[in-house]
């Protein structure tokens, strides 16, 4: 047996060689880059990919965590670059990126050289275990970077300056590696004092405070704070926080927007599909009014918040997003957490309609609708193919190899959640996602089972 293994994964894209250099050679890259059921985070970068920077990664081996520090070696912009695994679990690692011309743009080739403790002892199914893992992960990461290029030679023809609140949210933390590897510049608001440096600015929409001051010239917005509705019984206090997180932010955001000089041209403000309320077996259109829960009324009033901006002339759009399928936050994270044995058949009857999309694809739409200026108002965020619950439940469980369990009963649900279980596990929200489809957008996973064997690595 040799003393070191080879591992090497190749795909072409559709661009040059220094276009697919560049997007790596920027802040985001490697976030994007790390599979979504992975427990890995990025705690500190410094120096990009040139000789002498650095990263360093918290993974998971198990329960177990532990960190993965590599450092660049060699880099020749648009040809290769080289990183080593300075601390880590295998005895060496060195993995080349290489860059070649192709009829089709660019070839990747990432070759990775690599030694496991005790290599030379090791039987064959233990190797075949790492490649099987690293054919996984490489996958994962060519198909994520093809599908960003693409989007890319589509929304971002100029880098554009970006402010995101809500930036440490699930939505968040996705969205901004895209925005950054796509070339453009991302300021975010911050409750605490600010750092400048890394372009935050204050805001505190309870108090009515932001630094106005500090804000520079926008070209855009994405408004996505809120208080997590999913989360625990809607106790008054609940309800008022949820309520109140949201409209108070908005109004103070659109307020702010209106009057600031040069105005941004763009404000992507979040709300939900709930906006439409329980609607049975229903298809909802972003003309159709809102529904008669809670949920509809906190939508309709955080839609309304905005309306300043709008009315000071800034195309305004009301995104009203259905549930977002992510393993590192929201729904699917608690269901994939709270079902290590299997799956529930369904909450209730299951019959109920649930509007889904994507993580990729979520935050792909927030670049589109940026750089789309014929969209504009109420725009539905959802994958085309909603499914019932009893759907998702039995797709989960075909992905992931789990049984399906008995269902839980609606009154189990009621007691446990309250007004919660009745508005959101019991509730149907099925729309149209026309509109947005018709503005020129492609889904990246327009059907659940491939979105979830792409979310899952499986």
């Amino acid at each position: 047996m040799t003393k070191t293994a080879t591992f090497v994964h190749t795909s072409t894209f559709p661009c040059s060689p220094r276009a697919l250099y560049d997007w790596h050679s920027r802040p985001g890259a490697l976030e994007r880059l790390i599979p979504p059921w992975e427990r890995t985070s990025l705690v500190a970068s410094q120096g990009g990919i040139a000789p002498g920077g650095s990263a360093r990664l918290r993974l998971h081996l198990g329960p177990i965590p532990y960190h993965w520090h590599a450092r660049h070696l060699e880099d020749h912009p648009g040809r290769i670059f080289v990183d080593t695994q300075e601390r880590g679990p295998f005895s060496s690692w060195r993995h080349s990126h290489l860059f070649h011309d192709d009829p089709e743009g660019c070839r990747l080739e990432d070759r990775i050289e690599y030694r496991l403790p005790g290599h030379g002892l090791l039987p064959g199914f233990a190797l075949s275990q790492v490649e099987a893992m690293l054919q996984r992960i490489f996958r994962y990461r060519h198909t994520t970077l093809r599908d960003d290029i693409l989007l890319h030679q589509r929304c971002s023809t100029r880098p554009l300056r970006i402010l995101i609140t809500g930036a440490s949210g699930v939505l968040g933390r996705a969205l901004r590696p895209l925005l950054t590897t796509g070339g453009h510049e991302v300021w975010t608001l911050v409750r605490r004092k600010a750092d400048p440096q890394v372009r935050e600015i204050y805001w505190n929409p309870e108090k009515e405070e932001i630094d106005q001051a500090a804000i520079p010239a926008l070209d855009g917005v994405i408004h996505l704070a809120g208080d997590n509705i999913g989360q625990g019984r809607w106790t008054g206090e609940k309800k008022e926080r949820m309520l109140n997180s949201r409209v108070l932010g908005t109004g103070l955001i659109a307020r702010t927007m209106a009057r600031i000089s040069p105005r941004p041209k763009v404000l992507l403000s979040s709300s939900a599909v709930g906006f439409y309320g329980n609607c049975q077996d229903c298809c909802m259109r972003e003309e159709d009014p809102s529904g008669q829960d809670f949920i509809s009324d906190v939508c309709s009033l955080w839609e309304q918040a905005a309306n300043p901006a709008r009315d000071a002339g800034i195309r305004t759009v009301f995104m009203r997003i259905g549930v977002v399928m992510s393993p590192r936050g929201g729904a699917l994270e608690r269901l994939l957490t709270t079902a290590a044995i299997g799956f529930s058949r369904s909450f209730g009857s299951g019959a109920q309609f649930i509007s889904w999309i994507s993580i990729n694809d979520m935050i792909s739409t927030m670049l589109h609708a940026l750089d789309c200026t014929t969209l504009q108002g109420p725009v539905n965020i959802a994958a085309p193919t909603p499914v019932s619950n009893s759907e998702l439940m039995q797709t989960l469980a075909q992905v992931t190899g789990r049984p399906l369990l008995p269902s839980v009963p609606a009154g189990l649900l009621k007691t446990l959640y309250g007004q919660m279980a009745s508005e959101v596990l019991l509730s149907g929200c099925r729309v149209a996602t026309d509109k947005l489809e018709q503005s020129g957008y492609t889904f990246r996973h327009p059907e659940l089972k491939d979105a979830l064997a792409a979310l899952l690595g499986r």
